[in-house]
């Protein structure tokens, strides 16, 4: 204990006017009297000096209580007195007595009174100093001017009986602290006067040199009663666990605002990966079942042992020595091990979290160029977390670290688990979406030609793009139809809306045009019967998919390669387009009848005769509106793409749609888009033979002669049997039934087409005749000889057609139903 004796003069004492002081010599006579004396109890020095300190005590006080009989020889001692002031009232005070060593020799004591009060004051004081030295969650240090320490809480880490004098740099071990931040801190505290309130400081500790620590640190200047700053006063708390709470709960939400903004599997995983690293990880990957990949139906229940996994995303932190030893959708070979600690974890349904050294031990025996990577990357630290949503598997995530020195603890694993389940809904969400998508998209391009017929009239290609987003199924669609007569129907449209109702619509508006073309009729006849059709539709959808079928649109032409004309008609369509065959570009104006299902005005059809080479663009709106322009804005853009020097007037069907998407349409369209090109040609004269028969039944000795030398001509001759049962029975049919004038024609294209026309407008019909009946046996025997046969009428009668397949190209011929009668 440090000595407590006073060895200065009494009238060295402190003149503290808030301090009661007396001096006693060893016979209890005063020789001392402060200033704060006189303030406690009224009696001036000179009333005082010379007198024993007995009389100060008040009479109801017990004559032992006098502070003179108990002093002791050397010892300090403390005890509780009533006084009496200069009025005569009594005074409680507590007494302190030290004795004093003078230069007389004599023995004396300094005696401190303090009033009861004051004298709780003080125990409050240093109860108050002690708490916040001693007990204090926070670290309370002093320092002088020079930063050196003047008073340091005892639960300091750096706290020792020799650092009160030095300074931090002095005190603190190198490396765990940043001291010059610090001192520059202090500095700036001392020369501004102005406090510094809740700084971020991050350190080590000595006990803990892995892990960073994070303090909020407060420095006050410390004024003496002049205002000067004579020193400083630091608290400082401990917030490391507030702080990874913090960023805890800064990743989290991260997780949720950044995983998930698109619907793509692999853009959402790559997203997980960017989040976690370096926020949480140094490294990390996602890998996942096959399925999810493709939009597949997810795995539900346990994982088979070893089943396979691909490499979805994966990132590292900047400058990490990692590099991606599995492409980016490759099948990761680490994952397919029986009994890796991946099936584990896949069959339990639960992270695993291990050090460097057991997961390179759990996969050395099983893959060694694993735990050769594991190894030479330093990995330190490893946790796995299987990545499922709405009970089935999706794929692992990994984590990995090895450049910070903290390893993974149990507190990261519910963290990791947060994320890791965000994510995997996204994911899910995103391979659900895919998985619709693909198959919405299957059910569209069902509905649409698989694949164009090929035709000697015109050569053709055609586009269809679904729309971007949640509105990939639309209502366009397109159509080749191969009519008889060596003629061919091209046909664009376009259903209302998107979605679901609106492609099968599509499918049904499709259907109904190819049977609408099958009785080969007149282009603004086939859309009066569409027409009919769509408000049947939009009457009374049973099944409810055709709600608002009303207001589609169709374009319909006809092309003759014979005569080379083509007829036109449509239904709220957007024009064609005609490239002539030295490039010039014009769009044909058919009347533009209403849309499909409003009913009112009747259709409408032109004509317009094309030369070889012309070129024919029907299109749906998407191609030529958008949010951005306008149709007419959208027009000009399709003039101007065909009539570049990409498409020419020679160049390719597909040659042509492509350049036109690549010049009208941006990577993502708003619409959905079909688009058909048809390069037409004729029939030359050398193709097809016409011959006036006259109405007499000698005649069809005469048919058949002339049709088997045509048939000579063209080196046909084995279709001669054929063609000699079909002449005979359609001619017999029209002298018989029907009306001049009676005219035979021949037409040799991708088939042999025989025609027989007539002025007549009654159709036979093929039967199965008795054993009985004289006839009626011809037109039967026709449909098992010819490959296609029908009737189509026309303002002055009717034509009864057949086909048969031309014997080179007899495997080339769509196999079509039987009759179109």
């Amino acid at each position: 204990m440090p000595d407590p004796t006073f060895h200065g003069a009494p009238h060295d004492l402190p003149d503290a006017t808030g301090e009661a002081f007396a001096v006693m010599d060893a016979g209890g006579v005063l020789t001392g009297w402060s200033p704060g004396a006189q303030h406690l109890l009224g009696y001036p020095a000179d009333e005082v000096l010379g007198r024993r300190g007995a009389d100060l005590v008040h009479p109801r006080a017990d004559a032992g209580d006098s502070a003179e009989h108990r002093l002791p020889d050397h010892a300090p001692c403390s005890g509780r007195v009533v006084l009496r002031h200069r009025d005569g009232s009594p005074v409680e005070v507590v007494i302190r007595a030290n004795r004093l060593h003078t230069r007389t020799g004599g023995p004396q004591w300094l005696l401190r009174a303090d009033s009861a009060a004051s004298a709780r004051r003080r125990a409050f004081d240093a109860a108050l100093l002690d708490g916040l030295l001693g007990e204090s969650p926070f670290l309370i240090d002093v320092f002088d001017t020079e930063l050196r320490f003047v008073v340091q809480s005892r639960a300091a880490a750096f706290s020792n009986l020799e650092s009160v004098g030095r300074t931090m740099r002095e005190v603190a071990p190198a490396g765990l602290l940043d001291v010059t931040a610090l001192e520059a801190r202090q500095r700036r505290v001392l020369a501004s006067g102005e406090a510094l309130v809740g700084t971020e400081v991050h350190g080590r500790l000595p006990d803990d040199p892995d892990r960073e620590h994070v303090w909020s640190e407060t420095i006050l200047p410390l004024r003496d009663r002049s205002g000067e700053v004579i020193g400083l006063a630091h608290a400082v708390s401990d917030v490391t666990e507030q702080t990874r709470a913090r960023d805890r709960l800064a990743l989290i939400n991260d997780a949720s605002t950044k995983i998930g903004s698109t619907l793509d599997v692999l853009h959402t995983a790559q997203e997980l990966t960017d989040v976690a690293v370096p926020l949480f990880a140094d490294h990390a990957y996602v890998s996942l079942l096959g399925p999810v990949f493709g939009g597949e139906e997810p795995v539900t229940g346990p994982v088979a042992e070893g089943v396979p996994l691909r490499r979805a995303a994966s990132s590292t932190v900047p400058g990490g020595s990692v590099e991606d030893v599995v492409a980016t959708g490759g099948p990761d070979p680490f994952t397919s091990g029986a009994g890796s600690v991946f099936s584990r974890a896949l069959e339990r349904g639960e992270p695993l979290l291990l050090t460097g050294e057991e997961v390179i031990a759990a996969t050395e025996p099983l893959d060694p160029r694993r735990a050769a990577v594991l190894r030479a990357y330093g990995v330190h630290s490893w946790l796995l977390v299987p990545m499922s949503a709405r009970g089935a598997v999706l794929g692992v995530v990994v984590f990995a670290r090895f450049r910070r020195a903290h390893a993974f603890e149990s507190d990261d694993v519910p963290l990791a688990r947060e994320f890791v389940a965000r994510a995997a809904v996204c994911i899910d969400n995103a391979s659900r979406y895919t998985r619709e998508r693909t198959t919405a998209l299957a059910l569209q391009h069902s509905l649409l030609p698989r694949r164009l017929p090929s035709l000697g009239a015109v050569d053709c290609a055609s586009r269809y793009l679904p729309a971007s987003g949640h509105m990939a199924l639309g209502g366009g669609w397109f159509d080749v139809i191969a009519l008889s007569g060596a003629r061919v129907a091209l046909v664009v449209g376009d259903a209302v809306g998107h979605g679901l109702h609106s492609a099968v619509t599509m499918g049904r508006l499709r259907t109904a045009v190819r049977t609408l073309a099958d009785l080969d009729l007149p282009p603004e006849e086939l859309l009066t019967h569409l027409d009919d059709q769509v408000s049947r539709f939009h009457d009374g959808p049973e099944d409810g998919l055709a709600g608002g079928v009303a207001g589609a649109t169709c374009v319909y032409a006809v092309f003759d390669p014979m005569s080379r004309r083509c007829v036109l008609a449509r239904a709220g369509h957007a024009p064609p387009a005609l490239v002539s065959a030295d490039g010039r570009v014009r769009f044909l104006d058919p009347p533009a009848g209403p849309a499909l299902g409003l009913g009112g005005a009747p259709f409408e059809s032109s004509e317009v005769t094309l030369a070889d080479g012309d070129l024919l663009v029907l299109y749906t709106k998407g191609l030529v509106e958008s949010r951005e322009r306008g149709v007419e804005a959208g027009l000009e853009r399709l003039r101007e793409a065909l009539s570049a020097p990409g498409p020419g007037p020679s160049a390719d069907p597909d040659d042509v749609c492509d350049e036109v998407l690549r010049r009208l349409l941006p990577p993502r369209p708003q619409d959905d888009v079909a688009l058909l090109a048809a390069r037409v040609r004729g029939l030359g004269p050398d193709r097809h033979a016409t011959w006036e028969l006259r109405s007499d039944p000698g005649v069809v000795r005469e048919a058949r002669a002339l049709a088997t030398g045509k048939l000579a001509e063209w080196g046909l001759e084995e279709l001669e049997f054929t063609t000699e049962l079909v002449v005979s029975e359609l001619v017999t049919n029209a002298v018989r039934y029907g009306r001049p004038p009676i005219r035979l024609r021949l037409i040799r294209d991708r088939s042999l087409i025989c025609e027989v026309s007539d002025g007549s407008s009654t159709s036979p019909h093929i039967r199965r005749a008795l054993e009985t009946d004289e006839g009626g046996r011809g037109l039967f025997m026709v449909a098992q000889f010819v490959r296609l046969w029908g009737t189509r009428y026309h303002a002055r009668g009717k034509t009864i057609w057949a086909e048969q397949s031309l014997p080179e190209v007899s495997g080339d011929a769509p196999q079509e139903p039987r009759s179109r009668a």
